[in-house]
């Protein structure tokens, strides 16, 4: 009954959906906004459906000409028609699915319960084309005859190896039930990121008693005031899941019953046996997963996975995380340890629980290096912190950024910016949207309204946008950053230039279209610069007196740069190792997700004072996104960036050779070269994890 009043809710909000009569759609439309970004103030709801329908229908009909074409496969008629394929799918894909992250609804998780099974047979319908695979396939095997270029070679190798590892020689049986997994597997993980937006908005701590709020800075105080204003509840204060209302949270309050009500609501999300819990989701995900590596001749879906990635097999990955792991807990024991003193010195009589490590670390932060968040934070206005990035970007690589005021946004909060290179030549489009609210899913990332690429001799330059949680201006103050919030802006622009920076000829191995242990690198290798003093002095500047930060509060954060930084490793850690089980696992039977999640931990010896990063309820990336047995990426690509970062710090982190070298070796490439060859090239050896263990205080 449940199931069926659902469904009837879903056709009835669709059915409210169809085109309004005599509205052209602007997707069967050139844009021609300017710089050809998409049309948000005309695009509605209304449109997706259509474009989508008459999108997979196009883009039928173009793969049907290439798998019947009858003259003799080339890479003209096949693979290069192959990837300029599907323009205006493509083209409502970008739009729609960065909408449905950033500006979710009833009406947007409708449209999705549409058109995911829909996209799901229409991508399996390509792969597993018959006709199509064999013109594939004769070129592959002749590939060596061909005169291609370096690049084209590698979009054909690419596009093989694609079709293989999805299915394409499977007997006619096995790619019926592959069919039914992935389109199952496509809904489940719908469902999962639907159910974790839904916990994330639900929870809220309300207080309406001003002692409750004993220890917390006035700007603290202030946003969650407002925050309570907005939610209809004037005179009291509201705390949410979003990252800068509960870490300052558990940074500040003296409240130690609330910190804990706070935490618990926070790394409950998605178990709390209700609707919205995810633990049967990811039984059933895990279930298909399995199923669907059987199928394709792997024993686990980690084998499966990783076989076209950089790591090739889960031993490789699980032989680098307990590398870092040893030292990490270790590091993170003695954090405890000096946390405990602190508790034990203030006669507090109970030992260090995970929803009181912010507190006490922040404690130990002023003790011994005599610096706290609240000291930090006048001097990180947001939009400073965001000209101080595009400084670095235009130190490094020439690039300009200018802010447009003519161009159509999705939302006001959301700014705009041409980005030029030093002759003036456009490179792309970049969005921000920094803010949080409960359309938006928490995080942040990076993402395409259109990808860069070469046709007909003409370089389609990319709209790129960040998407992020960041503290909200209040009345009295602008948006002011901590430092993880910092962090995190330079880690998504990192993301940002890898695709403006993406000269390339094919749509596919374009920007960010690289393999998953390889995509961290940029961005991870952005965040080294955020806390240098030569780039601080391009932004730290007080956000009332003008003033930059003075040369000791900047000494002080060189100082404190191993400070928890066992905690921090432990934690991504965990969670990678989380992900990496769960993906080891040949049969979910009998299986129970907290079981399952607390005996994993417990074999690697994790601390009860620290949980994962992500538990598995609330793991997106590994149940929603496409960072399944890929987590590790992140320490992965932790020993490739900090490599690099190293040649920087010794030739100077701003020495234009060393840029130039990293932006035409690895940067503008996209997927079109093998990059740890790249790399290779680029630093003149093998990346060594010597750099990252010595930036975490690990050796």
């Amino acid at each position: 009954m449940k199931t069926k009043l659902i469904t009837l809710i879903t056709l009835a909000m669709l059915s409210s959906l169809g085109a309004n009569a005599g509205t052209p759609n602007p997707f069967f439309e050139k844009y021609t906004t300017p710089f050809g970004v998409p049309p948000f103030n005309k695009i509605t709801e209304s449109d997706y459906i259509p474009a989508f329908e008459a999108g997979i229908k196009q883009q039928d009909n173009e793969i049907e000409a290439i798998a019947n074409n009858s003259a003799a496969p080339t890479f003209s008629n096949t693979i290069a028609a192959l990837d300029y394929s599907g323009k205006l799918l493509s083209k409502v894909n970008m739009v729609f699915f960065n909408m449905l992250e950033s500006m979710n609804n009833d009406k947007m998780q409708a449209i999705a319960e549409k058109v995911t099974p829909m996209l799901t047979a229409h991508s399996d319908n390509i792969v597993l084309n018959e006709k199509l695979f064999q013109r594939i396939k004769t070129l592959y095997n002749n590939r060596v005859n061909l005169q291609l270029t370096a690049e084209q070679q590698k979009v054909l190798e690419e596009d093989y190896k694609k079709f293989v590892h999805q299915g394409a020689d499977l007997t006619p049986e096995q790619k019926s039930r592959l069919r039914e997994l992935n389109t199952d597997l496509a809904m489940l993980e719908l469902k999962f990121g639907n159910n974790l937006l839904a916990e994330t908005n639900n929870f809220k701590l309300v207080l309406d008693n001003k002692a409750d709020l004993a220890g917390l800075p006035e700007n603290v105080i202030t946003t969650a005031a407002e925050e309570a204003k907005t939610e209809g509840m004037p005179g009291k204060w509201i705390f949410t899941m979003q990252k800068n209302s509960w870490i300052p949270f558990l940074t500040y309050s003296t409240r130690r019953d609330l910190r804990e009500k706070l935490y618990r609501g926070y790394f409950m999300r998605g178990d709390s046996n209700n609707q919205y819990d995810n633990k049967q989701v990811i039984t059933e995900i895990m279930k298909d997963r399995i199923e669907l590596a059987n199928l394709l001749g792997y024993q686990t879906p980690a084998d499966y996975i990783l076989s076209d990635k950089m790591a090739k097999t889960p031993a490789q990955v699980d032989t680098l995380l307990m590398q870092l792991w040893r030292p990490s807990l270790a590091k993170a024991k003695d954090e405890v340890k000096e946390m405990q003193a602190i508790i034990d010195k203030e006669n507090g009589g109970f030992q260090l629980a995970s929803w009181d490590w912010w507190y006490y670390a922040e404690k130990v932060r002023k003790e011994k290096y005599d610096l706290n968040e609240d000291e930090l934070k006048p001097y990180f206005k947001l939009e400073n912190v965001r000209n101080g990035a595009f400084e670095v970007a235009h130190k490094l690589y020439g690039l300009n950024f200018k802010q447009l005021k003519n161009v159509p946004v999705y939302q006001p909060d959301v700014n705009a910016f041409e980005v030029t290179d030093a002759n003036g030549k456009l490179i792309g489009i970049f969005y921000t949207d920094y803010y949080p609210r409960p359309s938006k899913t928490v995080g942040a990332w990076m993402d395409n309204f259109s990808g860069q690429y070469i046709e007909n001799g003409v370089n389609v330059r990319p709209v790129i946008v960040n998407v992020a949680n960041l503290a909200k201006p209040t009345a009295t103050e602008p948006s002011l950053l901590s430092m993880d919030d910092v962090t995190t802006l330079f880690h998504e622009f990192g993301h940002a230039l890898q695709g403006l920076l993406s000269q390339v000829t094919y749509p596919s191995i374009s920007g960010t279209n690289v393999p998953r242990d390889f995509v961290e690198f940029p961005s991870q290798f952005m965040e080294n610069f955020a806390f240098q003093p030569e780039v601080m002095k391009l932004y730290a500047f007080n956000y009332k007196t003008g003033k930059l930060m003075p040369k000791e509060l900047m000494d002080k954060i060189q100082n404190s740069a191993y400070f928890n930084q066992g905690f921090d490793m432990t934690e991504l850690l965990a969670a990678a190792i989380l992900d990496m089980k769960w993906h080891q696992l040949s049969s979910i039977n009998g299986i129970n997700v907290d079981q399952f999640e607390k005996e994993q931990m417990d074999k690697i010896g994790l601390i009860p004072e620290i949980l994962p990063r992500y538990i598995s309820t609330y793991f997106k990336h590994i149940f929603s996104d496409d960072y399944s047995a890929g987590y590790y990426s992140y320490p992965w690509a932790s020993v490739i960036d900090k490599d690099a970062f190293e040649l920087f710090k010794e030739r100077g982190i701003f020495d234009k050779k060393t840029a130039t070298a990293l932006k035409t070796d690895i940067l503008e490439k996209g997927n079109s070269v093998d990059l740890m060859k790249a790399y290779g090239i680029f630093r003149g050896r093998e990346p060594k994890v010597d750099a990252l263990l010595k930036s975490k205080g690990l050796e």
